[in-house]
């Protein structure tokens, strides 16, 4: 069954004729050519058209159907855009989603904003994590309507149905996703079908705020693949991109790879006590720096890695890639053959920056604490928390949240399950960072109102 799925997502068909005509202006940056492609260059295909977008409502649950029946298509537009956690492209009044590109042939395809661009208090900041993206609501629901609509389902839809792309609203399993469609690939990146599928070890990833990417030498939790601009496309590893194909796409992401090192991270947008965080300077400088850097004037970013007995976070995700993937990713073209510095066997987490921290809620990889006040509270973190959409928790800095001693029973909407984060399940522990015991209270106040200002 995993290889079916595994297949599936390989093949990957979409709508046809999806390449857009049009090549980025002239006279513009890498980094602004880098932003255009993310936004008008389709390199996978499309997930679905416009039509199954417009009436995705129809299938809803009752209570929500029948207030979308009632509101105008704008209106509805905006409640698909709020249930699938999208938004609107700044300085754009197509109303086109910041998350996909949609083709000239009416496609919506998935870009790297899905997971990398959302909104905080209401507000959207690109390359800020996207802790409301629902993909695998969006494609459970497309895979409904679309035979009501006498249209084809795409194969990473019917592979949906076996393989998680998302456990919690704002949370990816992009991770073994890469795997899965490594795992077809030799290193000349030619597609390949004789193989055996590793053991998937399936798990939620919170997705890292992209302004931190200008500071790392080495990219993801676990600092296992040094930064290179090959390495962020995997994603488009789909079978109808040949080799030739997938290598073209260099130069564009080499574009990309700029915008992204382009991205500043977002000043605290409310009221801070500059004496408090002031005095939470010194507490930092004194606790936190040796991992998590300097800020300011002299900024330093050691980029440590921090060993699993030590952190104590929740070890899913170390231990999900394979060292026959590692190895096979270090040996091809995405690695240059051996060049690059891919570790093969790490030890732990990578402390990340801390810039922007105040807008990168939920915490930790894999998303499981909703504030730097819980953060600082290891024995305080809730089991179980429900978000809201556009509330933000300025008193503990994060997100705006119900807690839960469990998920409530009765639920029947799917999507409505996923917005419970529930810290019981697998790879989902909010255990683990628990320097914060060592400082009191009030340091830990001042702590909390510093890290704002960063």
């Amino acid at each position: 069954m995993i290889r079916i799925a595994c297949l599936l997502l390989l093949a990957f068909a979409g709508f046809p004729g999806l390449l857009n005509a049009q090549e980025p202006p002239a006279g513009l940056t890498a980094a602004q050519r880098g932003e255009w492609l993310l936004l008008n260059k389709p390199f996978i295909k499309a997930d679905f058209d416009q039509q199954t977008f417009d009436e995705i409502w129809k299938i809803w649950p009752d209570q929500l159907k029948e207030k979308a029946e009632k509101a105008t298509p704008k209106q509805r537009r905006q409640m698909a855009f709020s249930r699938y956690g999208l938004t609107k492209r700044l300085n754009d009044s197509s109303g086109k989603p910041l998350q996909y590109l949609v083709t000239e042939q009416g496609g919506w395809v998935m870009n790297c904003h899905s997971c990398h661009s959302g909104k905080v208090a209401g507000k959207v900041i690109p390359g800020v994590p996207n802790s409301l993206f629902a993909m695998q609501t969006l494609l459970e629901e497309t895979r409904t309507i679309k035979p009501q609509l006498g249209k084809q389902l795409t194969s990473k839809e019917i592979a949906s149905v076996f393989f998680p792309l998302g456990g919690t609203i704002g949370t990816t399993n992009a991770v073994i996703f890469g795997v899965a469609l490594g795992t077809f690939r030799d290193a000349e990146m030619n597609v390949v079908t004789n193989v055996t599928v590793p053991t998937l070890l399936h798990h939620d990833m919170d997705t890292p705020a992209w302004w931190h990417y200008k500071k790392k030498k080495q990219i993801y939790i676990d600092g296992f693949a040094e930064k290179n601009h090959r390495v962020l496309m995997s994603f488009a590893l789909i079978r109808s991109n040949s080799s030739e194909k997938y290598r073209s796409f260099e130069n564009d992401f080499k574009d990309i790879s700029a915008y992204i090192e382009s991205l500043e991270a977002p000043a605290y947008p409310f009221a801070i006590d500059e004496e408090l965080a002031l005095r939470g300077k010194e507490v930092f400088n004194d606790h936190c720096v040796q991992c998590h850097g300097t800020y300011g004037e002299k900024e330093l970013y050691p980029e440590r890695t921090v060993a699993i007995d030590e952190i104590g976070t929740d070890p899913v995700r170390l231990r999900a890639l394979p060292v026959r993937y590692r190895e096979g990713l270090k040996n091809s073209w995405v690695g240059e053959y051996g060049k690059l510095n891919t570790i093969t066997d790490p030890e732990g987490y990578v402390a990340p920056p801390l810039d922007g921290i105040w807008a990168t809620a939920p915490y930790f990889h894999n998303g499981s604490v909703p504030t730097l006040w819980h953060v600082l509270h290891p024995e305080q973190r809730p089991t179980v928390w429900q978000r809201t959409e556009n509330g933000y928790d300025q008193k503990n800095v994060g997100l705006e949240i119900k807690t839960f001693e469990k998920v409530p029973r009765g639920i029947k909407d799917p999507a409505e399950r996923r917005t419970y984060f529930n810290t019981k399940k697998f790879g989902k522990k909010n255990t683990g960072h628990t320097y914060p015991n060592d400082l009191n209270e009030e340091e830990k106040q001042a702590v909390l109102e510093y890290l704002k200002s960063i």
